[in-house]
């Protein structure tokens, strides 16, 4: 087992990795001003962007789902990784070279392979591939291509490569490479029977990668016809790395059009992606061997910048047969997803964009994602044009079908409008009225039954729930603000407060969560050690345990101050000098309740040691105030 990352390594590493650069591989982001940026939460939906990054100290916090960290954390959340191969994944990013120590405390205990081997015998099974394409056995691989007017170039292009028909060629090429038998099998590229064997025989060969461009599966059509496996295409089971609900093929091309444009076109397959980026669509992507789903249209968003601030557009290019209907079907149930506009392109002929490409050219393939039309009236034609609309039943079948299509909305406010689309279609007798009321009604019918209470089965007892957590008050409330004031000066800006918060103690923040924080703050040494140190943010919220407090952290180190200008020690004072007073207000008014409930006679050495605490606060109280409208 490798030896426990040095701190001088991980503080290193922190240092160089932009967490911008790294954040803007998942999300797009946008100026938000005073040197912060932000965009779409990538660990929760959301329709505002309450996504904020602070490249200055290193750190981001989402003021939505309350996440946040440095660099390091969001890899870790973000790919689900654990410290060390966070660390380990940006130093090779980023050319650090790890110093490590005999043991290895904090990093996690592996579970497999390592990512970062993962991903290397991707890359190396990729040029491998890559290789194969140019040797006689492939020449049915080159013809494939060539039919579809692909030529090496493209090839290069999008990584395209052969799988020998051996068996084993990719497994002992990774083998002398280093790899263990226990590395590839991980990875999906190496299956095991009576022995191992390569997982991919005979193919045409897709590299799959994610949104940095990494190789982290693949898609494999099927060239030859004796091939024992009848399936046109396979793709890389589910890995560690692999998850195929959340990948899209051609994102690593397409991401930084689709955010520049605020356009996403997605396609049925790889050669469709091929055809759109050749034409010009470089926006395009496609789903590896699954429908689009939930999960897929939360990374489009992410790079979208999708929200109600800034709407743009979704295209979907579905084949006109009828599995391109049902597919559009399935995407109009998801189509809330989006707050972009969602649209379908479908090419009279029938013809897919490769195809298209083929037959009509590359403007053809352009003038296809031009033409698009609304989803929603594609799907709802595609609903009313199954019934005879001579026919009064046609056309009351046609009406609740598309009206229950309708019922299923959430945005209340498109339901009207749809409305009205059905009655143009139906025409005849149905108004828009009529075609409301069957929303309705179509809204109200009680949704069908699971299974087991149709068939009465009784109810599978309740786990006992947890004890509920304490609640704490919102970190936000007016109550607390100039506790978060002075802990961001604290957390942001430690040279410039320094020795001035020597008076401040635990008991001047009155929220849990903020008084953690400053114990952190204390335990490390004070303000004062933090002068100096770019890590200063990252080293306090490392120390924290309690998930809340490490999360107040990243959001006290991404929130502006409230001044545009840098703190200076005017300004500091101000803030440390009102916070020792409302701690000494407090304390008279503690004080003053307690003189009320003690007697003057009976307990009067008690009482007169009070009366003179209660003068020396109010001598303190104006002493304070004073520094305070002097400061001001």
């Amino acid at each position: 087992m490798p030896g426990r990352i040095r701190e001088q390594s991980i503080t290193e590493v922190r240092e160089k990795a932009r967490i911008d650069e790294v954040v803007s591989q998942y999300v797009t982001l946008r100026n938000a001003g005073g040197g912060s940026q932000k965009g779409l939460c990538p660990f929760h939906d959301e329709k505002s962007p309450s996504f904020h990054v602070t490249p200055s100290r290193g750190f981001y916090h989402c003021f939505g789902c309350q996440k946040g960290g440095d660099v390091i954390s969001f890899l870790m959340d973000i790919d689900a990784l654990s410290f060390g191969e966070a660390v380990e994944r940006l130093a090779d990013k980023y050319g650090v070279q790890l110093q490590r120590e005999d043991s290895d405390e904090r990093d996690d205990k592996p579970r497999g392979p390592q990512r970062g081997k993962l991903i290397e015998a991707h890359r190396v099974a990729q040029e491998y591939y890559a290789e194969q394409l140019a040797t006689p056995e492939a020449l049915q691989a080159r013809q494939f291509l060539a039919e579809r007017q692909f030529d090496q170039s493209h090839a290069e292009m999008f990584g395209i490569g052969f799988s020998p028909r051996g068996g084993e060629d990719l497994f002992r090429h990774l083998r002398a490479r280093g790899f263990s038998q226990d590395e590839v099998v991980a990875a999906g590229l190496v299956a095991v029977g009576r022995s191992p064997y390569d997982r991919f025989r005979g193919r045409l060969m897709w590299p799959i990668r994610d949104a940095s461009g990494d190789t982290i599966g693949f898609g494999a059509r099927r060239i030859f016809e004796d091939d024992r496996i009848e399936a046109k295409y396979l793709n890389t089971s589910e890995t560690t790395i692999y998850k195929k609900s959340q990948v899209l093929y051609g994102i690593d091309l397409a991401r930084k059009e689709v955010a520049r444009s605020a356009q996403a076109v997605v396609v049925e397959g790889y050669t469709d992606v091929m055809a759109c980026h050749l034409a010009g669509v470089g926006t395009a992507v496609a789903t590896c061997g699954t429908a689009f789903g939930e999960e897929h249209s939360r990374v489009l968003r992410r790079f979208l910048h999708d929200h109600e601030e800034f709407r743009g557009e979704v295209i979907f290019a579905f084949d006109g047969d009828a599995a391109g209907q049902k597919a559009a079907l399935r995407t109009f149930a998801g189509d809330q997803n989006f707050v972009s506009q969602t649209y379908v392109a479908v090419e009279p002929d029938g013809l897919d964009p490769c195809d298209l490409r083929i037959q009509k050219g590359d403007a053809a393939v352009r003038e296809l994602v031009a033409r698009r039309v609304p989803l929603y009236r594609f799907v709802l034609s595609n609903v009313v044009n199954k019934y005879d609309l001579d026919r009064a039943d046609g056309r009351i079948d046609a009406l609740r079908e598309s009206a229950g299509l309708v019922a299923s909305v959430r945005d209340q406010s498109k339901v009207t409008a749809f409305a009205q689309e059905i009655s143009k279609m139906i025409g005849a007798d149905v108004d828009t009225n009529a075609v409301l009321s069957e929303v309705r009604r179509a809204a109200k019918r009680p949704a069908a039954r699971p299974a087991e209470q149709r068939n009465h089965r009784a109810p599978e007892p309740a786990e006992e729930a947890p004890p509920p957590r304490r609640q704490l008050p919102d970190l936000r409330d007016p109550r607390f603000s100039l506790e978060r004031e002075t802990l961001k000066l604290v957390v942001q800006h430690p040279m410039a407060i320094g020795r001035t918060t020597g008076e401040i103690g635990a008991n001047d923040f009155r929220h849990p969560t903020y008084r953690a924080v400053w114990d952190l703050v204390a335990a490390a040494g004070g303000p004062a050690a933090g002068s100096g140190d770019p890590g200063w943010a990252s080293r306090l919220r490392d120390a924290a345990t309690d998930p809340e407090v490490s999360s107040a952290i990243s959001a006290l180190a991404v929130e502006p101050l409230l001044t545009a200008k840098e703190p200076d020690a005017a300004y500091v004072a101000v803030h440390v000098t009102r916070l020792l007073e409302l701690t000494t207000m407090r304390r008279i008014a503690e004080l003053k309740s307690r003189l009320q409930r003690t007697n003057p006679v009976e307990q009067a050495t008690e009482y007169n040691r009070m009366f003179g605490e209660l003068a020396a606060l109010e001598q303190h109280r104006r002493a304070l105030r004073d520094r305070i409208v002097g400061g001001a």
